[in-house]
């Protein structure tokens, strides 16, 4: 039996939400973060030494990382669903896109989101003004410029097709979907990316990703 180690708010959702898509059976092992620090909880350690989400278990391997979990579960179980013929354009824009989320896209959403925390966050008040200062300029500067050339980007990407390996859903939409929904959330992806808006929409009608928040619990990235 497939577990896995779900951390709520986190990538460990999309891993449920492939789970449906291919009607795997699989059990949750539920992690809470810790309310301050919003930080995966210690006990997470015990499964894999970074001691993050996601992760699963099958069997004897334990398996991290969004990536490679999506392959794993596409080759062992997948059958041909949710992968594009090899040999296809279709299957080099899915690997593309399935590291584009990470290796890409992912690392100025987290600057976001710290620098945010920057400027928000409890500090002496003698250093507010200098934090805030550097934190604005810091996400006007670099940030959010690098923010807006993705957003361009995908958007004009899913105009040629209806999903971002071509005209059929794949598991690299299913790894697109979270730092998308960080984009809607705290990353300026709005109506003015119709496209994109579509793309989340679209993602949020299937009974699978439904079925995966029931099970996943609480999901919000705001």
């Amino acid at each position: 039996m497939i577990i896995v180690h779900h951390l709520n708010n986190s990538r460990s959702q999309r891993v449920l939400w492939l789970l449906e898509e291919l009607g795997l059976p699989y059990e949750i092992k539920f992690y809470a973060r810790d309310k301050k620090t919003m930080l995966a909880p210690p006990e997470l350690l015990a499964v894999h030494p970074l001691g993050k989400s996601p992760v699963i278990s099958d069997g004897d391997l334990t398996i991290a990382e969004s990536g490679a979990i999506i392959e794993y579960l596409i080759e062992r179980y997948g059958n041909g669903a949710l992968i594009p013929a090899a040999g296809t354009p279709q299957r080099l824009r899915y690997r593309y896109w399935l590291h584009y989320a990470e290796g890409s896209l992912m690392p100025p959403l987290l600057l976001k989101l710290v620098f945010d925390r920057i400027d928000k966050g409890p500090m002496p008040f003698f250093v507010r003004p200098v934090a805030k200062a550097i934190a604005a300029r810091g996400k006007s500067s670099f940030i959010e410029p690098q923010i807006k050339r993705h957003l361009v980007f995908m958007e004009s990407e899913l105009a040629k097709s209806t999903w971002f390996a071509g005209d059929e859903i794949s598991a690299a939409d299913i790894q697109m979907s979270f730092p998308l929904e960080a984009a809607a959330a705290r990353g300026g992806l709005d109506a003015s990316y119709p496209n994109l808006s579509a793309f989340l929409a679209r993602i949020h009608a299937r009974p699978a990703y439904q079925q995966a928040l029931q099970r996943g619990g609480e999901f919000a990235l705001g």
